[in-house]
């Protein structure tokens, strides 16, 4: 019985789709700079998830590039990457669908990490 109250939650936060906006609505789970330029940064990610997510979709925003990650689980969007020119580098922030769920994916995470700098 208690299986069940943990698994009927988790499903319907995993099952929902979420819209880019909607996404972008939510506190940032990160927020940082790099010294790659944005086109750079974005390749990286591309790289990075390639395996886990597939394709991900990038599109100009701003004076940068927006990355969407696609769902690992369900249709729709995971997380949005916006990603902006800045003198030096770039500034990054990270909006996740599941920024509130504790066990969710991490490799949005690890590779946003990890291309910050390498």
């Amino acid at each position: 019985m208690k299986w069940g109250v943990v698994i009927v939650p988790l499903a319907l936060a995993m099952g929902g789709c979420a819209s880019v906006s909607e996404i972008n609505e939510t506190l940032p789970t990160m927020n940082v700079i790099s010294g790659k330029k944005p086109h750079e940064y974005a390749q990286c990610l591309a790289d990075k998830l390639a395996q886990s997510r597939g394709a991900l979709q990038m599109e100009p925003h701003k004076d940068g590039v927006r990355v969407i990650v696609p769902g690992k689980l369900s249709s729709g969007p995971a997380a949005v990457f916006d990603i902006e020119d800045r003198s030096g580098g770039s500034s990054i922030k990270l909006h996740e669908r599941m920024s509130n769920v504790p066990i969710r994916p991490r490799d949005v995470r690890n590779a946003a990490t990890a291309c910050i700098s390498g």
